[in-house]
């Protein structure tokens, strides 16, 4: 199973997010994201997080909270486990990134973007600064998300990823 993180800095009501644009084979081309990747063997999941922030942005987390995780299933692409972050501080100067590109769009218009429909899910479980950590659970067939459970309970798909 792979291992990820992603990671949404947030400031002044808003989310740093990632337009991927520039990487050929790109499961999430033309998608807005948060920023994150891989995790590397013998590498914790915010150990991960922190690279992978500072390789994308050029920024160094130095307050963060490691809010859930989210368990990706498709019939297409290899099952995942994302380790999902915010963040409230950080260090260093943000740079261009080399998957593509970086802006800073306030929280009230991020379902304007085109995202996945089960980040749609975690972005609104992230707005809730209260929410406890939680399980997510997201089933894919091709681009659409078909299934999808929190903390062990299905959610009805209609009313949740959907929800303006």
């Amino acid at each position: 199973m792979k291992q990820t993180t992603l990671c949404y800095l947030e400031r002044d009501n808003q989310y740093l997010m990632l337009h991927r644009i520039k990487k050929e084979n790109d499961a999430s081309h033309d998608k807005w994201i948060g920023v994150g990747g891989k995790c590397e063997a013998d590498e914790s999941p915010d150990e991960c997080m922190i690279r992978e922030v500072r390789e994308e942005t050029g920024l160094t987390v130095l307050d963060w909270r490691y809010r859930g995780i989210v368990t990706f299933i498709s019939d297409i692409w290899p099952c995942e486990y994302m380790h999902l972050f915010t963040a409230s501080q950080w260090s260093g100067e943000e740079t261009a990134c080399d998957e593509g590109d970086l802006a800073w769009i306030d929280k009230q218009r991020l379902f304007d973007l085109t995202l996945w429909e089960g980040d749609k899910i975690f972005l609104r479980l992230l707005a809730d600064p209260d929410q406890p950590f939680f399980s997510l659970k997201l089933e894919y067939k091709g681009d659409d998300l078909v299934a999808a459970k929190l903390d062990g309970h299905p959610l009805a798909l209609a009313t949740v990823a959907h929800k303006e």
